[in-house]
């Protein structure tokens, strides 16, 4: 709108866009350095807690009372959020991440800032408020880190929150892949180089089976045990938590269609969903069986991925990826339907409830034991060869 004299009455809209982007990263700065300064708060209490107790001839009683009578006082000085159970999270806090006392490092390329929180007086203990940089990520607040803490493993706590910070999971999402045993997944079948560089480093996808877990879990979709299922339930299910079903497919997934219809000489072929990874540059076809994997499911999913690799893809693509999700499978079946050289399609499990840490154990021990035969057979045949 103008005036007569040709003189805007309001503001552009340009300038609106430019002056809201402002504020609104002024505002997640804020949130920031808010969340990052209360986690290093939420530390240097532990310790001072937990230098205290050391101090204390009888530690056990000393330290119960004193945290209960600081939980006390705090509570009468800011109110809410300092609980005795809060302090005790406090003092674990530290315990859990004593070694940030002192240099840590991160990988090359992360987001991770660090810094070296030191002893030498009262000033520099107490960074707060200061510009100094702290050596937890501040895209992680004290739920996120409360939720670490409480992981045992140290390699799978140091996953998780170099994950949680890269693909920005909020604290249900962390608590989730925890609860999923996402780390246990994605290590049964790394050697302990595989294992430590996953700790160091994330997960980094660089070919077709670094993007592919054995068994898929999911739990959120809320559905009966699968014999009672069709393939279509679960297939709309799927797209029903299709944010869910992301999180659990792992980094890289963006979803294309579902049910896109093939034509050959006349016959018409429908693959369940197809996806396209964004860091390995490739369409990725998943068909989804409610009982247990048969050559005939491999055989179609050879036809799929052939066609797409023949009849789809450009020349910026690099070989379609097939992902066959059953109940259930046998390895000896996959490994002899397929090529010894196939790097494009797999076959995985998947569970509609969580599974417990002891029976994805036996699972990996099961694994094992497969590849090691596979192995075996293997040096035999190049041996008689």
């Amino acid at each position: 709108m103008t005036s007569s004299n040709n003189i805007p009455t309001e503001t552009p809209d340009s300038l609106f866009d430019r002056v809201v982007s402002i504020l609104e990263q002024a505002r997640l700065n804020i949130v920031r350095t808010v969340n990052s300064q209360m986690v290093i708060a939420y530390w240097l209490i532990g310790r001072e807690i937990v230098e205290d107790e050391q101090q204390g001839k009888a530690r056990a009683e000393y330290g119960k009372r004193v945290i209960e009578d600081l939980s006390r006082r705090l509570t009468e000085r800011y109110g809410k959020g300092f609980s005795v159970a809060n302090i005790r999270n406090f003092r674990q806090f530290y315990i859990t991440y004593q070694e940030r006392g002192s240099e840590i490092h991160y990988p090359p390329g992360s987001e991770l800032s660090i810094s070296v929180l030191n002893d030498q007086n009262l000033e520099k203990r107490y960074p707060l408020g200061s510009e100094s940089e702290t050596c937890f990520h501040p895209d992680l607040s004290w739920s996120h880190y409360r939720a670490l803490m409480r992981v045992e493993n140290k390699h799978a706590r140091s996953f998780y929150e170099i994950e949680a910070a890269k693909n920005r999971w909020n604290k249900r999402q962390l608590e989730r892949q925890i609860n999923s045993l996402l780390f246990e997944r994605l290590s049964k079948s790394r050697d302990k180089e595989g294992i430590l560089q996953l700790a160091n480093e994330g997960q980094a996808i660089e070919s077709p089976v670094e993007a592919i877990k054995d068994p898929y879990v999911l739990e959120f979709l809320d559905l009966p045990e699968s014999h009672q299922l069709v393939e279509s339930d679960l297939e709309s299910a799927l797209i029903n938590h299709l944010q869910s079903f992301l999180l659990e497919l792992g980094t890289g997934f963006a979803f294309v269609g579902r049910q896109k219809r093939l034509t050959l000489d006349g016959d018409h072929f429908y693959p369940d969903l197809i996806f396209y990874h964004t860091k390995l540059q490739c369409y990725v076809i998943i068909d989804l069986k409610t009982g247990k994997l048969t050559h005939g499911d491999l055989g179609q999913m050879q036809m799929y991925v052939n066609y797409y690799d023949r009849e789809i893809c450009t020349t910026a693509d690099n070989p379609t990826i097939g992902l066959i999700l059953c109940t259930d499978k046998n390895d000896a079946v996959v490994k002899y339907v397929l090529d010894e050289a196939n790097r494009q399609i797999f076959a995985s499990r998947y569970r509609l409830e969580l599974p417990s840490e002891d029976e994805l154990c036996l699972e990996m021990e099961r694994e094992r034991r497969s590849l090691e035969n596979h192995i075996y057979k293997n040096d035999l045949h190049d041996k008689s060869g």
